[in-house]
């Protein structure tokens, strides 16, 4: 790994740090020497000590480390929530790609922590955040008062939405300043993945529905909003995965009787369309982009980690795009799952796809607090400031998460690539090796999905390698999906970590 050395001076310039530091220095009568010391002091994000310990640790997993936990908390949970938990492996520490369970065990978090701690536990670059707790730089602000550091990462996520190198300012400059469609160049800053595609949902239905009675006539009022969303192989919603708000639900097949009622009374329409067959994309959007109704936007994920990781094709989202684009159908690519991931930080880059909408979250702040965001297009900016209000989602340590996280990311992208291409050769020679077992590896890199030809097999090698300290998990209830067992492998994966994982598949495929 490359480990950048920075301080908070470096990540949010002089002036915001010298500003900072005098106030600070006023407000609790401290030498503001010592203030700008702690401004200036680098951090290094991954020290040489950190990555020997990581590997040191490899050969660990599974085993008892420390004494396990005599007196546990029953806590007071849901049926289901209690029906689900683990505690055995719930963490008393934390430390790179692994956790130390109750019971005292060492398990490797090949999950990383259900796909959001995109650097593990402990990370060193994330210590610019007790620095900017020592200077007292306030967490909480609002959307009015929007902090610098909030404000500074709008521009960063616009820059490489937008694929603009970090000394680009002109570049910048111009994006930010475009009205041009497509083009992504506002955020609104949210608290869950959920609450981001919700605003894009709310945007949608805007051109449809009036916010409140202030708002001129929208375009498309009297017809019916009509929504595309990744089906399932059953020719039902359930593969499409975008948040826990009703609508959203809807969207996937929960609460089917308020579902039905209201694409009924033609007030709310969903329709699925297959996987990765454009033919039935065009088939669809037709049908349902003329007379009363109006197709009000295509929701997709392009890796369907909750539909068993199956990846959605480069030349299938390409040909859809173009399909909305010349139907003004607006399309949100929802990235809460495969942000960061990408060396490309979005994987839409990747595939050289123009969305109105990109839903970020969970990698992005890297598990130190839950931060969301939206992107969307001059265009598609239609509400007003309560149309997607969260108090909570201006956090200024939570923005900085943000911009350590992305330094570390922008300063690795090669060994992003390479470890996670590894990665994936290494799981796709599994499949050859055993298939009689493995029907095939979906996903892309560190995102990786092994897809089994039974239920019954799934079940009993996730078992054996959850047996063996690995955090992983089997996917088996899906309409019509076949059984898979999912991973998501931090960025700070080191080789030897993918090595021993990758043999201990093997070891327990070879046991099938």
């Amino acid at each position: 790994m490359k480990s950048p050395q920075l301080s908070l001076t470096d990540l949010a310039g002089h002036a915001y740090t010298d500003a900072v530091c005098a106030a600070r220095a006023f407000v609790t009568n401290t030498p503001v020497e010592h203030l700008q010391a702690i401004a200036g002091e680098k951090v290094d994000f991954a020290p040489d000590w950190y990555q020997r310990r990581l590997d040191e640790l490899v050969d660990l997993v599974g085993e008892p480390i420390c004494p396990a936990l005599s007196a546990s908390s029953a806590g007071a949970a849901t049926a289901s929530f209690r029906k689900a938990s683990g505690t055995q492996a719930a963490p008393l520490t934390g430390f790179g790609f692994t956790r130390v369970g109750e019971d005292g065990r060492l398990y490797l978090t090949s999950k990383s922590e259900h796909y959001h701690a995109s650097l593990g536990h402990s990370f060193p670059g994330y210590t610019l955040i007790d620095h900017a707790r020592r200077l007292g730089i306030p967490n909480a602000t609002h959307n009015n008062t929007r902090g610098h550091i909030t404000r500074q990462l709008e521009e960063t996520l616009v820059r490489l939405a937008n694929g603009i190198p970090a000394a680009d300012y002109a570049g910048l400059d111009r994006v930010l300043a475009s009205t041009e469609p497509h083009v992504l160049n506002r955020v609104i800053n949210l608290e869950t993945g959920s609450l981001a595609v919700e605003a894009a949902l709310k945007m949608m239905l805007a051109r449809f529905y009036r916010l409140d009675e202030s708002f001129p006539t929208p375009p498309y009022e009297g017809r019916t909003p009509v929504f595309l969303v990744i089906g399932d192989h059953a020719g039902g919603n359930k593969a499409n995965y975008h948040g826990t708000t009703v609508l959203t639900q809807i969207m996937r097949d929960l609460w089917p009787g308020l579902g039905q009622a209201m694409s009924k009374r033609e007030l709310f329409v969903v329709k699925p369309v297959a996987i990765n067959d454009i033919a039935d994309f065009e088939r669809t959007l037709m049908a349902y982009d003329r007379g009363s109704a109006k197709v009000a936007g295509f929701f997709h994920e392009i890796i369907l980690m909750n539909y068993g990781g199956v990846r959605l094709t480069e030349s299938y989202l390409q040909q859809a795009y173009a399909l909305c684009h010349a139907h003004d159908v607006p399309v949100i690519v929802d990235e809460i799952q495969s942000c960061i991931w990408s060396p490309e930080f979005f994987m839409f880059r990747e595939y050289g796809l123009q969305p109105d909408f990109v839903a970020i979250g969970k990698g992005f702040p890297g598990g130190e607090y839950p931060a969301s965001r939206i992107l969307t297009t001059p265009e598609l900016d239609n509400l007003n400031q309560f149309g997607a209000l969260v108090t909570n989602g201006q956090e200024e340590l939570a923005s900085l998460a943000y911009l350590v996280t992305i330094a570390f990311a922008e300063a690795n992208r090669d060994g992003t690539r390479k470890l996670g291409e590894t990665y994936e050769h290494e799981l796709q020679s599994l499949a050859r090796r055993y298939p009689t077992i493995v029907d095939r590896i979906e996903g892309r890199r560190h995102l990786a999905a092994i897809f089994f030809h039974s239920v019954d097999t799934t079940v009993r090698f996730t078992k054996a390698l959850s047996a063996a300290g690995i955090d992983i998990s089997a996917h088996t209830y899906k309409a019509e999906c076949p059984p898979a067992a999912l991973t998501k492998i931090p960025l700070i994966s080191t080789p030897r970590m993918v090595e021993f994982l990758i043999r201990k598949m093997d070891d327990t495929l070879r046991g099938l």
